[in-house]
């Protein structure tokens, strides 16, 4: 029986040792899960929406992903260990809003309302600026989080979620991470889980908006996080309940990630949004629970939209992203 020489052995006995490393190494931290990265369509080309066009070829490396939005309950944790206070619960500033009076930039944040049968639509005109809102207020100073620890934390702007990232010793995914893990391994489909809307796989807006949701996924609002069936890697609400932030400042198309791998937009000189050119914005993804099929409908993996840094609002939260060289 031949016998390997000892350096063979040792050879062996090395790769083997590195291998088990390697996998120990990229353990994911407890709530998260490994995506295992590889090359993807990037947007889409076959709707009326501009901004996802053209589509790209591009490839991410595997990064592990939260498996559900950031909580309350979380949130909370943050808060009490670190003591920091969030955009929307901070005055607004004097010199940014000069024209206000000292009562007028008080703390708040932006707030959904519901129009009335026959009331005027007008673009926009279900957001209200709501003094005392925030991520323990989401309606306004008498509104509450108590008894909904499991729901997703709102009114969080990308300073907020920056600053809980670093905390956790995370960070927000790029729009390619993201995008790549919300369809799940599926190839070119429309949705998270196929071709075919589907009221019971996602938190979104059912009837006409913003008059009517007839709740036929049961729910008018935020959702517990996992009520609804997760994707192909195990994630959920990747589909609605809220919007979530993402490290690229925002493009116009995907021409700036054609053919490349692990892509950022992280030039904030370099962002821009026609509809609102020389304000530098964020991308968001996902769609939330005031998505509707005749307004909105962005609650595709290849939806995106481009928030403000300096907004929350009552319908935008977070989820992280871990890579191999940070520490938890």
């Amino acid at each position: 029986m031949a016998i390997f020489p000892k350096p063979f052995w040792l050879i062996g006995w090395a790769i083997a040792a590195w291998m088990l490393l390697g996998s120990v190494a990229w353990a994911c931290p407890d709530g998260m899960v490994e995506i295992p990265g590889g090359t993807f369509r990037m947007g889409a080309d076959d709707n009326q929406w501009p901004e996802e066009r053209s589509v790209a070829t591009v490839t991410v490396s595997h990064f592990c992903l939260d498996t559900h939005e950031i909580t309350n309950g979380q949130f909370t944790e943050f808060v009490q260990e670190t003591g920091y206070l969030t955009v929307a619960e901070r005055p607004l500033s004097k010199e940014q809003f000069p024209e206000l009076t000292d009562e007028g930039r008080s703390p708040g944040s932006v707030v959904f309302q519901a129009l009335s049968p026959g009331q005027s639509i007008t673009e926009l005109s279900w957001w209200h600026w709501q003094p005392g809102a925030n991520w323990q207020h989401p309606e306004g100073t008498n509104s509450t989080i108590k008894g909904k620890d499991n729901h997703p934390v709102v009114h969080i702007a990308f300073e907020d979620a920056q600053a809980y990232a670093n905390w956790a010793g995370k960070a927000l995914p790029t729009e390619a991470q993201w995008e790549f893990a919300a369809r799940g391994g599926l190839k070119d489909k429309i949705f998270a889980w196929g071709n075919t809307y589907n009221p019971k796989k996602a938190n979104t807006w059912q009837g006409k908006f913003p008059i009517k949701n007839s709740k036929e996924d049961g729910y008018l609002g935020t959702a517990p996080v996992g009520s609804f069936p997760p994707n192909g890697y195990g994630l959920y609400d990747m589909t609605g309940n809220v919007w979530e932030w993402t490290e690229d400042w925002y493009q116009w198309g995907h021409d700036h990630q054609a053919n490349q791998s692990d892509p950022i937009a992280n030039k904030e000189q370099e962002s821009f949004d026609p509809r609102d050119p020389g304000i530098a914005k964020h991308v968001i993804k996902g769609g939330s629970f005031l998505c509707a099929r005749n307004y909105c409908s962005r609650y595709r993996p290849s939806a995106r939209e481009a928030q403000s840094p300096d907004t929350g609002t009552s319908h935008i939260g977070f989820r992280l992203v871990y890579r191999s060289n940070q520490k938890v």
